[in-house]
């Protein structure tokens, strides 16, 4: 998934600015860039912030969905991920404060050097996902899109149902009350991360 040379970061600066990257088949599709919150202990905590420009490339399979898209709009969003789990759980920040979960299904995290020599991670979207509100309760998004996805040549039928069992995991560990993202709960954008 890498397309530039030099030592692979283990970790990242808290501050700096890196660049997230879908890559697909292979082959950049999307990336933009994001700025680290947390690098350790296995957690890479990433902040998304309403005008972070993206960037799309040529790709074999066809434009990228956001494609007609210039930039994130809207909400702040802190985004975790642990090495090797192929989900991240996302969290939602309005003017008022934090306005839920969202678990997003996605390959692992791939760190690099980047295009420009600077820090960058590769994943890819894999379609599924899971709105966690504030009050505990979740519910299933995108369900039918491994499927489509399958359909489209996006990823495999062994790729889909790698998918559909880290989704049965996390839900599992919802329905028991667990979360491991569960210590980022009274974070804001500002706030040094929880010990």
């Amino acid at each position: 998934m890498t397309d530039a040379s030099g030592p692979v970061p283990r970790t990242f600066a808290p501050g700096r600015s890196v660049l997230r990257r879908e890559v697909l088949h292979g082959r950049p599709w999307m990336e933009h860039p994001v700025t680290v919150v947390h690098d350790a202990d296995g957690c890479l905590a990433v902040l998304l912030e309403p005008g972070s420009r993206f960037r799309f490339h040529d790709h074999p399979f066809g434009p990228h969905p956001w494609g007609r898209l210039d930039a994130w709009t809207d909400s702040t969003v802190l985004q975790l991920q642990r090495d090797d789990d192929a989900h991240a759980a996302w969290k939602f920040f309005d003017g008022t404060g934090s306005t839920h979960w969202y678990v997003n299904f996605q390959e692992p995290v791939v760190r690099h050097v980047g295009p420009d020599g600077g820090g960058a991670f590769d994943t890819a979207d894999l379609g599924l996902d899971i709105v966690c509100a504030r009050d505990g309760s979740w519910e299933w998004k995108d369900v039918d899109d491994p499927d489509l996805m399958v359909a489209s040549g996006r990823i495999t039928p062994a790729e889909r149902d790698r998918i559909r069992a880290e989704a049965a995991a996390v839900a599992g560990w919802l329905d028991a009350g667990e979360r491991w993202w569960a210590p980022w709960d009274g974070w804001h954008p500002g706030d040094a991360p929880p010990p």
